[in-house]
């Protein structure tokens, strides 16, 4: 592995000084008993998978408002980054790499991937952290899930998380960039008749750190349930969110970031000044339903009823367009008489969707058999149009230029089952049939193409563990799994593929790995070899109708070793580190450069062999330490300091090796003090200061190659890079009645 040397000395000093829960905490996790509705899709302790459990007590400590990406930053080879800098708004979480596209999600054991982009949009649920009761991030290909793909990691949120007595919470915070963050929270506990009813409102904004990156963002969640019997419930969730944020997602050119780090060129208009209303707008409302039923001692059923309703827009101007563009003919000036070809314009483009289905688990349990049965379907129904809602010349006032649709159905069957052979051995069987269909009815720069496409797929998973020693005082275990996984190309992908359709991407994971858990400290080591088959990735080459493409690649991998270890070395002390080592490559790929010197442009082609995946750093680790240094005190007072530590090493912008096309290492020191006690009239009062990036570092998380093209015969590339703000701070106040 490349830099290895280098990453060795990198964890040894974090594992000397760094940060994350200790081993009780895990333990009191692993005792906690997950809701019915992700039981059957998340991996169980003894499961040959790697996974993180983030519990509510870790989720409340790190939760002053900012996306749920940011609440998952430390755990093992994640890379968060902000469009706005702050961890407000657009936000994004990489898994060894592996971008939110190719990361399966579920809320509740709903899908929540966008069908058609397969990414997920944390900014259309704003403070789902404060009614969520865990989250499982499973590395790999992990166990079947519904929805899309698992290509690299499984995210599980469950927050149907309800309070146990009636009670009201309000959360306030304030901080850098003029953020605010203001939550109520209340519910009614299960009541004698069996009923209980919660409810949170949530409200969030920010200036952001790059310019005109404004967040306001608002959130709305209702959950209602009851007990009908011993064996019968049955619950509803209603969440809505809408938010509005400033447009940054072009970054920051490689010039413009030596000279102004919060520059956003997004929204100029020709006299030089820029537009105020440059916007992402959207509104994203979930209704899920639930059913469960225990049918006798060792069978339980569960079943959901969904429907996720999204519409909104992203608001632009755009200087000196032309009329032919939006299907216009040239302007005449009546007092003039010349002919205007081009003109200023504010532009929304819509997406209007519907997204539901129902899914569906049996789960036969007994003595040391485990077997679940389920599935799901899903219709996705999506409009696609735009409105010219000003033109300084020749449209008339919200002109819409286009309208489409689009319709995407998913169906999935599993069926897992784990068997304990004796005191020692534990077998793991994983089946998944997926058929994913397609109509696309034109796109907006090409409306006449039409591609449909159907895709089936079989997803099979195997693995072994073995309990080396399983006592109260020391569990050890070693483990190994096999998975193939299969993903269908996005929407934008067949746009860019018009002659030639892509073809769906596969992934050979293997998983190996040791962890052994005592009293006092704990430790893990996971080795893993991902290979693609077909992998898409960007190679700059333009089609015949004008977009850069995705391109299916034959081979490319992913292989690396995950380190963590945990120490309790007294009770007021916890220190805890993780640390991954990683080679990822991509075999062979022809990279298309345009050619200025060319007088028709004409692209050069470069074929590049072994080179680094873009954006997949050799080098994640991340840790810290907590103090706990009074115990004992009256009115059960909390006093805990946290002081965490992040690195990651340099990544790539493309796929090309190229060292002029990277972003640099980073290493980041976060710095949270929190206070609690119990007074009344109050059950409890918690105080938080967090002081994040407390050394100040000039660090970009995330960017992309702009264009390369060749002139004189050298390379000329636009790099972009989005900028994370510098040191900034967070208070918070919670009060619990």
């Amino acid at each position: 592995m490349h830099h290895f040397n280098k990453s060795i000395f990198t964890v040894a000093a974090i594992l000397t000084a760094t940060h994350a829960g200790a081993q009780q905490d895990s333990v009191k996790a692993q005792k906690t008993l997950q809701p019915v509705e992700v039981r059957s899709l998340r991996a169980g302790n003894n499961a040959p998978f790697v996974t993180t459990e983030v519990n509510t007590k870790d989720i409340e400590k790190a939760n002053l408002g900012q996306d749920l990406p940011y609440l998952l930053q430390y755990t093992p080879s994640a890379v968060v980054t902000s469009d706005a800098g702050t961890g407000i708004g657009y936000t994004g979480v990489r898994v060894r790499g592996t971008d939110g596209v190719r990361m399966n999600v579920t809320l509740n054991g709903i899908p929540v991937n966008d069908a058609e982009s397969q990414g997920t949009f944390f900014v259309n649920f704003p403070d789902i952290a404060s009614s969520t009761g865990s989250i499982q991030l499973q590395r790999g290909v992990g166990t079947s899930t519904n929805g899309a793909g698992a290509f690299g990691a499984t995210m599980s949120i469950s927050n149907m998380m309800q309070m146990d007595k009636a009670g009201v919470e309000i959360s306030n915070s304030y901080g850098s960039f003029n953020t605010w963050k203001h939550t109520v929270r209340g519910g009614t506990g299960l009541m004698k008749n069996g009923f209980q009813f919660d409810a949170r409102l949530s409200k969030i904004s920010s200036d952001g750190f790059i310019d005109r990156s404004a967040s306001d963002l608002k959130s709305l969640q209702l959950i209602g349930g009851w007990k009908i019997s011993k064996k019968t419930s049955l619950r509803f969730m209603l969440m809505t969110g809408k938010e509005k944020t400033g447009q940054a997602w072009n970054g920051v050119s490689g010039d413009s970031l030596k000279t102004n780090r919060t520059f956003n060129e997004l929204g100029k208009k020709s006299d030089g000044s820029y537009y105020n209303n440059q916007t992402d707008n959207y509104q994203q409302d979930y209704y899920q339903f639930f059913a469960d039923h225990k049918f006798s001692k060792y069978l339980t059923g569960h079943l959901a009823l969904f429907m996720t309703r999204g519409r909104g827009y992203y608001e632009e101007y755009k200087a000196g367009e032309s009329f032919n563009t939006y299907g216009l003919n040239d302007f005449v000036s009546p007092s003039a008489n010349d002919t205007i070809t081009s003109t200023d314009l504010i532009r929304q483009l819509w997406l209007d969707n519907y997204y539901y289905g129902s899914v569906f688990s049996l789960m036969y349990e007994k003595k040391q058999t485990q077997i679940a049965f389920g599935g799901g379907w899903t219709q996705y129904l999506g409009d696609h149009y735009g409105y010219i809602t000003w033109a300084q010349y020749g449209v008339q006032d919200n002109y819409r230029w286009y309208l489409l649709n689009a319709q995407k159905n998913d169906l999935n069957l599993y069926v897992k089952a784990q068997q304990t052979v004796g005191e020692k051995w534990i077998l793991f069987g994983d089946l998944q049939y997926r058929n994913v269909s397609y109509i696309i009815n034109g796109f907006r720069r090409n409306p006449t193409l039409s591609p449909n496409a159907d895709f089936s797929f079989f997803n099979p998973k195997a693995g072994i563990t073995y309990l080396l020693r399983n006592t109260t005082s020391q569990k050890q275990k070693v483990y190994a799994s096999f998975a193939i996984a299969n993903k269908e190309p996005n929407r934008d992908d067949f746009e860019a593929s018009p002659l030639k359709q892509p073809v769906a991407e596969r992934l050979y994971d293997v998983e190996a790995g040791y962890e052994i858990n005592k009293k006092k400290w704990n430790a893990a080591a996971n080795f893993y070899y991902m290979t693609y088959r077909d992998q898409l990735v960007f190679t700059g080459q333009v089609n015949d109708v004008g977009a850069y493409s995705r391109t299916n690649v034959p081979e490319s991998y992913r292989t690396g070793v995950e380190l963590q270890g945990a120490w309790l070395p007294a009770h007021w002390v916890k220190l805890n580190a993780n640390l991954t080592l990683s080679d990822n490559r991509i075999k062979q790929y022809t990279e298309y450069i345009d050619n200025l010197d060319d007088p028709n442009y004409a692209q050069v082609p470069v074929t590049h062999n072994n080179t680094p995946i873009a954006l997949s750093p050799n080098t994640i680790a991340g840790g810290g330490f907590t103090l706990s240094p009074f115990r004992y005190m009256k009115h059960d007072q909390l006093l805990e300091l946290d002081i965490m530590g992040k690195h990651v090493g340099k990544q790539h912008l493309d796929n090309s090796g190229d060292e002029n096309r990277t972003i640099k290492d980073y290493t980041l020191c976060d710095v949270r003090l929190r206070y609690g006690i119990s007074m009344k009239p109050f059950k409890e009062v918690l105080a938080t200061i967090a002081v994040n990036n407390i050394f100040d570092r000039k660090y970009e998380s995330n960017g992309y190659v702009w264009y390369v093209y060749q002139t004189g015969g050298q390379n000329v590339v636009d790099n972009r890079f989005f900028p994370q703000a510098g040191i900034n701070l967070m208070a918070g106040l919670t009060l619990k009645f």
